[in-house]
Formats: C-alpha cells, structure tokens, sequence
C-alpha cells in the first residue's frame, strides 16, 4: 500500500530522541524549550508555545482570547473536526463560513456577507479560525481587515502549513492573526510524532497559553496571591489542562526542523509531476495562488464529474484495491451527527458539500519515488476507465 502521507525519520531524529532518553529528563526539560525557539525564529515571531496535539493548541488559543458561553467561533466546514471543537470546549458556539471554490479555504467574500447579517442581528463572533487546508494560505490581509472592522480575534488553523508562506512572510508570522497553531502529527509537513505549537506577537497571550497547558499551575511569584511559602512553591491560578510536550517529542521535533525547507521544496516537486502527468485525465489539480507557497501537506484532486460516468466512491475504492491509499480531507464538519444534533443541515454550505463530493487526496511525501507516483498515476487513469 502506497499511503497517502507518512513520516521521514532520518538517523539524526533517532539520534537526537536517544540523546533524551540518556538525560536527565523525559518531560518539562530543556529541549521543549529549544524546539519552541527554533519555530519561532523560524517564522519570525517572538513567543511559540508547544503542547501535545494542536487541538490542544487550538483549545489554549481560544480560552487566552477569552472565548467562553455567549460567545461564537466561526470556522471552515472543510477542516478537521479540531477547528470547530475548540470552541465548544470553551462552552462557546460554533459556526462555519463556506469555502471558496478554488483554494477550498474559507471565503473572505462569504465572511463577509456572514458578518453583515451577524452585525444586524447581534451575533459577531468573538474568534474566526481560517484554516490553511492543505498547507495553501487563505486570503489572510483580507480576513484581518474584516476583523479590524467587526472587532474579532483571528486564530489561524495552520496544522497543515509549516513551511509556507504567505505573500513576503512566513507562515505563522502572526502578522494577520493573534495566533497561529501548527500540527506535528506524523503525516504532517515535519513531525513530533504527536505535539502542536501556537506562536503569537503577544507576550501575554503567550503566557496565558503556556499557563494553560500545565494545569493552570504557576511558580512565577508575580501571578501568585502572596508570597510563596518556600522554594517549593506554586499556585494553581486557572484551571488547566496536562497539553504539555514530552522531551521525546521536542527533540525529535527539533531535529526535523532541520530539514523543513528541504521537505517542502520535494513536495512541490511532487506536485509539479503531478500536474503535468494528471492534466489528460478529468480532474481539476490544486490551483496554487501567487499570494502564498503552500506547505504543500496534501494534494488534492477534484474529480470534474461533466467529463466521467465514473463515480467519486467508484474512484475511490478501485485506487484502495490498487494498493493505492488514496484518504478524503474532509468530510464538511456541519454533516457530521453531532454537529446536526447543534442544528446544521445538508445544503447549508453548498461550496463544501461541492468539494466534498469529487475531492480526492493523493498520495504525497518527501521520500515518494517518481515510481511510486507513477502508479499512483496508472490507478486512477485505470479508475477511470473501469
């Protein structure tokens, strides 16, 4: 099986993990500390807060912001589950923006039709949360002069996305949002098998958030009620949450940071022979826009269906018999039962239920042979003609 993404552990990772397990600490030791400055030189911003996932990074986000009950987060219906969840839990209420047809991002065109009917009826929302689906930016200049206008914070979804960047900056350089958040899964762009990370401009943000992540818990005489009793002392001053990062993840994180770029730029090549090796076939290939370099963590195919008799499900499940792990990123969030049992429907986002119904994710990552995407290539070619 050919899978749709996967890791790239070199020696210097395993390395730098077994270098962990020799020291002295497994968690709350000084490698954690490293990868965090590491992602924020890499993208320019001053403060990076790692945790265990980045739905937790997400979480952290939102309740640093303030989100809480009365309050209303807005987000893509295409992303994963995580960007709406956030939300509710901070006991906030979840809406969705449809996506625009070409970058499959949340549409600033649709925000704003949104905010103006929210302004009339008094139901802003406090946090919108674009999501860089597939490592391709959204139209973040335009999503920010909508929030300097109706006054919301912006969280940027960039689990996809390390590596990009977004007209003359990098992603995650907060120049548009309040923070942004990076996923470290092991199908992700670079890995810490599991971990997330949320940067920020904001020192206070920062700390909130790193307050967050380990149960609310401070040594910092400064946040404490009075005087510490002793050196041993702390305080619990919020209530938190166990989101932080072991030392195995940091280093491992650490050591791949190395070869970020690298990975990006063999992923664009990827695609470049992807799109000139599917233009025969009738499907639509990612339009990249010149405002952004996507980290390029998916590539997906849209199946242009006036050109096939051949079904979505049809395609996909010939390319799985094939060896082929073709995977569908996402299915709309607003379909799934929990968020209809909220009051969503089929038909309410039109754009996304569109993408759903012919996207395809093909395989792609850093150590795929030309072979490999070769037969990636014949599959569906022969899916078509099944």
């Amino acid at each position: 099986m050919i899978p749709y993404g996967r890791q790239d552990i070199a020696q210097a990772d395993i390395d730098a993990v077994v270098e962990v397990l020799r020291s002295d600490f497994l968690t709350q030791g000084p490698v954690v500390p490293r990868f965090e400055q590491a992602v924020a030189d890499y993208c320019g911003v001053d403060h990076a807060v790692a945790v265990n996932s980045a739905t937790s990074a997400l979480h952290i986000a939102c309740m640093a912001l303030g989100l809480g009950p009365g309050d209303w987060l807005w987000t893509s219906p295409t992303t994963f589950v995580a960007s709406a969840n956030c939300a509710l839990y901070c006991g906030a209420q979840v809406d969705f923006v449809d996506i625009d047809p070409r970058t499959y991002n949340l549409s600033p065109e649709a925000l704003e039709r949104k905010l103006v009917t929210a302004e009339r009826d008094g139901r802003l929302p406090k946090v919108v949360v674009p999501v860089h689906l597939s490592g391709q930016p959204c139209d973040m200049a335009a999503i920010h002069a909508l929030g300097q206008r109706y006054g919301f914070a912006i969280v940027e979804d960039a689990s996809h996305a390390i590596g990009g960047r977004y007209r003359d900056g990098p992603i995650g350089d907060c120049r548009y949002s309040d923070v942004t958040v990076f996923s470290f899964h092991p199908v992700k762009v670079i890995t810490s098998a599991e971990g997330g990370m949320a940067t920020t401009r904001d020192a206070a943000l920062a700390g909130r958030m790193a307050l967050l992540r380990s149960h609310g818990i401070t040594r910092d005489p400064a946040l404490m009620s009075h005087e510490p009793d002793g050196p041993w002392y702390y305080q619990q001053v919020d209530l938190g949450f166990n989101y932080r990062m072991t030392e195995l993840q940091g280093a491992l994180g650490l050591s791949q940071m190395a070869r970020l770029d690298a990975f990006v730029a063999r992923r664009h090549a990827l695609a470049r022979r992807y799109d000139r090796m599917l233009e025969p076939l009738p499907v639509t290939v990612p339009w990249q826009s010149p405002d952004g370099y996507s980290g390029l963590h998916l590539y997906v195919v849209r199946l242009q269906r006036d050109k096939t008799n051949r079904h979505h499900r049809d395609v996909f499940v010939a390319m799985r018999d094939k060896g082929i792990g073709v995977n569908l990123h996402y299915i709309p969030v607003h379909t799934q039962p929990y968020y209809q049992r909220l009051g969503f429907k089929p038909g309410d986002f039109p754009q996304a239920e569109a993408y759903y119904a012919e996207a395809i994710s093909l395989p792609m990552y850093p150590t795929m042979s030309e072979e490999q995407q070769d037969r990636v290539v014949d599959a569906l070619e022969n899916a078509f003609e099944a």
